[in-house]
Order: C-alpha cells, then sequence, then structure tokens
C-alpha cells in the first residue's frame, strides 16, 4: 500500500492542475464574449484547443488511477508529455 502513495499525490496534483486550467479556460472564454468577431473567432480556436487537450490529459489521469503498478511508469510519461503541451497551450492563449 505505501507504493501507492506517490502514485495518489501524483493524480492529486494532476486534479488541481486540471482545475487550475479549468479556471484558465473560463478567463479565456469571458474574455472571448468581450472581443469582436475576428477575435472571438481566434479566441474560440485556442479555447477549443484547450479543452481537447485538457480532455486527453483528464483521460491519462483516468487510465492511470485504474492502471496496475507496472504500468504506472509508462502512463506517467504519457502524461508528463500532454501536462507539458497543455501548459505551453495555456502561456500562448494567456499571452
Amino acid at each position: 500500500m505505501a507504493t501507492l502513495l506517490p502514485e495518489i499525490a501524483y493524480i492529486q496534483k494532476l486534479h488541481a492542475k486540471i482545475d487550475e486550467w479549468n479556471a484558465d479556460i473560463d478567463k479565456l472564454t469571458a474574455k472571448a464574449s468581450q472581443v469582436e468577431a475576428e477575435s472571438k473567432i481566434e479566441y474560440q480556436k485556442q479555447i477549443g484547443t484547450l479543452k481537447n487537450k485538457r480532455d486527453e490529459v483528464e483521460k491519462k489521469v483516468s487510465e492511470i488511477s485504474r492502471s496496475g503498478e507496472d504500468a504506472w511508469q509508462d502512463l506517467k510519461a504519457g502524461i508528463d508529455l500532454a501536462w507539458e503541451a497543455m501548459s505551453e497551450a495555456i502561456k500562448s492563449a494567456t499571452s
């Protein structure tokens, strides 16, 4: 049971980050509603991309939650890549 503690902490960290990303997406959505039509289209594209990336991370978190200890390291590597892509997408969208 003690060997699962790092996995549980990691999953909790991922859920907290997903919550943060959801807040960022909500802020962008609110900002998009206040801009002109041409800018709004670009915001909506970025928001769609962010939601897709977030959904990908959530799917991987779900997989890691159900995985056995052996598969955990492989899934963690995939999540780390998805996490990095999502973080970069958020930075890009908010700049």
